[in-house]
């Protein structure tokens, strides 16, 4: 009985590590060569795909993650490695509009209002992917996040049928950075736990072109 109740309780703490473990190695093998660190090397794409993030933290301070996401933007879209940009994000309610503070930022460091689009359905990666296809109408784009999302979000994508590269945004190191990564580890589970149930967006809507 003893051996039956220790196997049993290292099978239930094997298995989950397992999962962690692979569901991480075949979203980064499979993305190899996918993402890229410079405006001169990454190829160019019609549009751009930016993933939403909170312009604050909690506390208040700016999240890093935004800000580098936005100076990602801006660079790649004065390299002319991309036309248009489509910003994907949660608007959650009226006191919270992520695609509405890229907008902004990104006008400001001179990106022309009208070669930017909004995704206001964008609450999970997910979503964001499978409505630039749907939604948006793209066949291939450029996903813009720090490369551990960008390498979720690619695989995804193709999953969905999306031809996606990614533009690696400056990553954050340190604590912070720690636990944006290790929660990483469990998203990339939730994303074949999505895929095995046919996951879809919270909303479709009617098509936008981006042009």
């Amino acid at each position: 009985m003893k051996k039956f109740l220790f196997r049993s309780l290292t099978l239930l703490i094997a298995l989950p590590c397992i999962a962690l473990l692979f569901s991480n190695l075949i979203i980064s093998n499979s993305t190899e060569n996918k993402t890229f660190n410079t405006a001169l090397e990454i190829p160019k794409n019609k549009v751009g795909l930016v993933l939403g993030t909170a312009k604050k933290l909690i506390g208040g301070a700016p999240n890093p993650y935004y800000t580098n996401r936005i100076n990602a933007t801006i660079t790649l879209f004065h390299a002319n490695k991309i036309d248009f940009v489509l910003v994907s994000g949660d608007n959650g309610s009226i006191y919270y509009n992520e695609p509405n503070s890229f907008k902004k930022d990104l006008i400001k460091g001179g990106i022309p209002a009208e070669k930017i689009f909004l995704d206001y359905a964008g609450f999970r990666t997910l979503d964001s992917m499978m409505r630039a296809k749907t939604v948006f109408g793209l066949d291939s784009v450029t996903i813009i996040s720090q490369k551990f999302h960008n390498e979720r979000a690619i695989y995804i994508a193709k999953k969905k049928g999306l031809n996606a590269i990614g533009f690696n945004a400056k990553d954050i190191k340190g604590k912070q950075g720690f636990k944006v990564h290790f929660r990483e580890y469990f998203a990339r589970v939730k994303v074949f736990i999505d895929l095995l149930l046919n996951t879809q967006p919270k909303f479709f809507g009617d098509k936008i072109l981006i042009k």
